[in-house]
């Protein structure tokens, strides 16, 4: 027989069993919808070669074929992947695929192959191979590439398949963004990474905050971070996990991530975003993160190490990630998640009950302003022509120095094995390890290496360090960076204060903050910050003095009450009247972990969270969160701590709810005072 007739067959033999197994189309009703608004719909696909009917798509053997009736077609689920993008499942849940040899076949996951770009060709569809091109039609008498006068009509059908995904576990009625004078009414993160993914080379973090294949896709474990692989070993060392028991069991089961302190893993999936909107917060900051010495430290990766190209690559993320939510709603701009350049895009969007994202950055190198060994690596007009792309990508302010010291001044030093870690980083960075004197009153931190904690990083043997280096000696106690602002950090200030861009003053050394805030203060310019708890509490004052916005680093409830507490205990602390928590997630950072006492005095599912929506526990795949046990181990757990917070805090709570609530529109009004300055 030949492959022909083999072919024919098999489409005769497969129409006859689909016809017992497949939904009935006798009913169905065309569809016109627009070709970014087809997410979810069941459809039978009718090919056309021009005017000419070829039959309805059915199942047939490993691939498709085409039936006369319409009773007997496959009912295929149209899943987005990207806007007018999508993966096309059968009613067994296999992916349609566009083979290499012209076929069109029933695959196993999602791929590059199993993507279709869908366009409006009349009443009909034009569906192309999103990787190669090829048009969907007739092909040797079955499914596959075709010439450009294919087309396909859909019809409505029942019976299709459902792929998996993650209710966000909030249901009811919220409370409008804006009250009736125009005050945003909501919470805010004002410091959350949730492009990381595609941060530190691409490879050094495990999932994907969205991913065209869905959750299956995004939230894979990796191989790169099984046991005692050099993604295991890296999250020893910044979030203290067991490198030697690490099985990377990710969708569904999630045994071994995400937990509070798995810091190499997605944390921020869309739908836990998504949960944490839906009970009430209405701002989120995006900051785009890079970090060439540690991206060139670990050594897979798919993207360069180069700073300004890593905040690039994660600009292009968070905008495809607003893309697919759009895709995933019914079309571009119907989706939740929105990202707003202006303080008037923040307004608007959260009166329509919409989660306004803002962007800035936060890295070491930023234009690639590095020192060494002292020596600034970069021009005024660099700075003023990095300024420019910035904000041609959205961002509305930035981190002028942050884990390293750079062209602009000194760092705070971090602490333990995470600091000798960063340490080595800034010995990679600029030449030098961290420089520092005793100082009293505020400090940059206590000794960072007591303990030996360098060289027990050293002898981990993940990292090393130039031939001949000797490691440093620091005084114990208190100390500070001898570093302070430079010449061209002067210069960077005072041009982002012309812009009006915010200026993010965690992570400078006590003398570089002191001097960044002597140029604000003597401009009068309101735009400064401090939002996730890398400042003293005399920096903090000083940052309310000006008019400036202030948040807590989300972390476990007690810490986060003693700090907003004492912030309104300072001097200036009657100017809190809205006040912002700061995840880091995704930032190399711990999340909340669970209360000592939750076991006795526990937050209750359902919930009533602070916008009166009812909140339950959030499932992913077979795993249930519970805030109590696993503290914020993902995204989602944020609405449930902010509740917890504020019944945590007894008396205060009603002052706490008020102010939280009121974050997002004290935020907004000092970007709108610094763009006015």
């Amino acid at each position: 027989m030949s492959r022909l007739r083999t072919l024919t067959a098999g489409v005769v033999l497969s129409v006859v069993a689909a016809s017992l197994v497949t939904a009935s189309a006798a009913s169905a009703a065309a569809i016109t919808t627009a070709a970014d608004g087809l997410d979810g719909t069941c459809a039978s696909l009718r090919v056309y070669n021009g005017s000419s009917s070829v039959g309805y798509v059915v199942r047939s053997g490993s691939g498709y074929g085409f039936t006369s009736s319409a009773s007997a077609a496959t009912a295929f689920r149209l899943e987005a992947t990207q806007l007018g993008r999508y993966e096309l499942f059968g009613t067994d849940g296999k992916p349609a695929y566009q083979s290499v040899v012209g076929f069109i076949l029933a695959g196993d996951s999602y791929g590059d192959r199993a993507d279709f770009t869908v366009a409006k060709a009349g009443d009909r569809y034009r569906f192309t191979a999103t990787a190669t091109g090829e048009v969907m039609g007739s092909f040797l008498f079955s499914l596959g590439a075709a010439g450009s006068t294919s087309t396909v009509a859909l019809a409505t059908a029942t019976g299709c398949y459902t792929p998996p995904d993650i209710d966000p576990g909030v249901s009811g009625t919220a409370a409008p963004g804006v009250d009736s004078s125009g005050r945003l009414v909501g919470t805010i993160d004002a410091h959350a990474h949730i492009t990381a993914a595609a941060a530190f080379g691409g490879q050094m973090h495990c999932g994907e905050a969205w991913a065209p294949g869905g959750v299956q896709q995004a939230l894979a474990g990796c191989d790169t971070h099984k046991s005692l692989n050099v993604g295991a070993l890296f999250e020893a060392i910044v979030g203290g996990t067991d490198a030697v028991n690490s099985p990377e069991d990710g969708w569904p089961t999630f045994g071994d991530w995400p937990q509070h302190n798995s810091l190499l893993h997605e944390q921020s999936y869309y739908r836990s975003i998504e949960r944490s909107w839906r009970a009430g917060q209405r701002v989120l900051n995006a900051l785009l993160v890079a970090n060439r010495a540690i991206c060139e430290l670990f050594p897979y990766r798919d993207t360069s190490c180069d700073e300004m190209d890593e905040i690039r690559v994660q600009a292009r993320y968070l905008y495809s990630m607003q893309d697919y939510i759009d895709a995933q709603s019914g079309g571009a701009g119907k989706g939740w998640f929105r990202i707003a350049t202006t303080p008037a895009q923040v307004r608007s969007i959260a009166a329509q009950g919409k989660l306004a994202v803002t962007i800035g950055v936060e890295n070491s190198e930023i234009f690639g302003c590095r020192e060494i060994n002292g020596a600034a690596q970069c021009t005024t007009a660099q700075i003023d022509a990095g300024l420019d792309e910035l904000q041609s990508l959205g961002v509305s302010g930035l981190y002028p120095v942050h884990k390293f010291d750079n062209a602009f001044g000194g760092t705070r030093f971090d602490a333990g094995l995470s600091g000798a870690f960063v340490n080595l980083g800034n010995l990679l960075s600029t030449g030098h390890w961290w420089t520092a004197t005793s100082c009293t009153g505020p400090a940059d931190n206590e000794q960072p290496l007591a303990n030996d904690d360098l060289v027990k990083l050293l002898s981990l043997g993940v990292v090393g360090v130039p031939a001949g280096t000797v490691l440093p000696v620091y005084p114990t106690g208190k100390i500070c960076n001898t570093r302070g602002l430079t010449d061209l950090g002067r210069y960077l200030i005072q041009k982002m204060m012309d812009r009006g861009m915010i200026i993010h003053v965690d992570h400078m050394s006590v003398k570089t903050v002191q001097a960044v805030l002597d140029l604000a203060a003597a401009a009068h310019y309101p735009g400064v910050t401090s939002v996730h708890s890398w400042a003293d509490p005399a920096v903090i004052d000083r940052v309310l003095s000006l008019g400036g916005f202030v948040a807590s680093y989300a972390n476990a409830v007690p810490e986060f009450l003693s700090e907003w507490r004492t912030n309104r205990a300072g001097p200036h602390g009657n100017a809190i009247t809205g006040y912002g928590f700061g995840t880091d997630v995704n930032g190399l950072g711990d999340q909340a972990n669970p209360r000592p006492n939750a076991a006795t005095s526990p937050l209750l599912y359902p919930f009533t969270a602070p916008n009166g929506t009812t909140v339950n526990r959030q499932v992913w795949g077979t795993r249930t969160f519970d805030v109590n046990t696993d503290g914020a181990a993902q995204y989602g757990l944020f609405a449930d701590w902010t509740t917890d917070l504020i019944q945590q805090a007894g008396a205060d709570g009603p002052l706490l709810r008020q102010q939280l609530m009121s974050g997002a529109e004290s935020y907004v009004r000092m970007w709108e005072a610094a763009i006015a300055w």
